[in-house]
């Protein structure tokens, strides 16, 4: 089988299970050294990763992702365990809240600001690495909202927008992209089993074509995935 990602390095935030789980596991499949990034334990990814790709080289960090010093470490690790570093997978999404009462759109809203904050670490610390080496792919995951409305989705998926185009701009000229996938209207992803078809598999195969060699000439897209939600609604 051809594999489109071998021998590259890929780093996957919120690797523990859910959209970033799904998405470590196929880059792996595709040949790729997977670096694990989150909070909690990456057990369940690992075994995944294991019983699909008996060779898979993978690295497994631990922490606060949105802490600085974490954040640094981690792409370090990575970088002395790997060297070149390829594929930076920003999976920081968020799931919608189902009432609409004002602390909970505060809440809600503090949490998109945090998760925001720890997408641009991270693309701050990889990006002198892929400057380096001229090479690179910067895949953003924007919120998921499981409600009926876009308001929570919308505040977030510009934020992440915003961040994507900016980053697209300024690392373009050393030969990095840098796009985001938006799934939108989707309930429970973030409990999807690891092996689940459908919407989280749909997602990482989106992810795969913007880290290969397949989207080489395309950069500061965001690509709503919707299943046809967006035909719709009036926006």
């Amino acid at each position: 089988m051809l594999m489109k990602l071998k021998g590259q390095t890929a780093i996957v935030t919120g690797a523990a299970n859910g959209i970033g789980a799904q998405t470590a596991l196929l880059l792996s499949q595709q040949g790729a050294n997977v670096v694990l990034v989150d909070s909690t334990s990456c057990a369940g990814t690992l075994e995944a990763i294991q019983s699909f790709r008996g060779k898979a080289v993978y690295l497994e960090c631990l922490g606060e992702i949105r802490d600085k010093e974490f954040v640094n470490a981690a792409i370090a690790r990575a970088s002395d365990a790997f060297g070149e570093l390829h594929i930076l997978v920003n999976n920081m999404c968020i799931c919608g809240i189902h009432n609409e009462n004002q602390s909970s759109i505060d809440q809600w809203q503090l949490e998109v600001d945090l998760k925001a904050q720890a997408t641009s670490l991270f693309i701050q610390g990889v990006s002198p690495y892929m400057v380096e080496q001229k090479y690179g792919r910067i895949i953003n995951i924007s919120s998921i909202s499981s409600s009926d409305k876009e308001r929570t989705f919308t505040t977030s998926k510009d934020s992440v927008s915003k961040l994507t185009k900016q980053t697209a701009k300024e690392l373009r000229e050393y030969g990095i992209t840098c796009n985001s996938v938006a799934p939108v209207v989707m309930t429970n992803l973030d409990k999807a089993t690891i092996h689940q078809t459908g919407t989280v598999a749909s997602i990482a195969e989106a992810v795969l074509y913007f880290a290969s060699s397949e989207s080489n000439y395309t950069t500061g897209q965001v690509l709503k995935m919707d299943g046809g939600f967006c035909i719709e609604s009036p926006n």
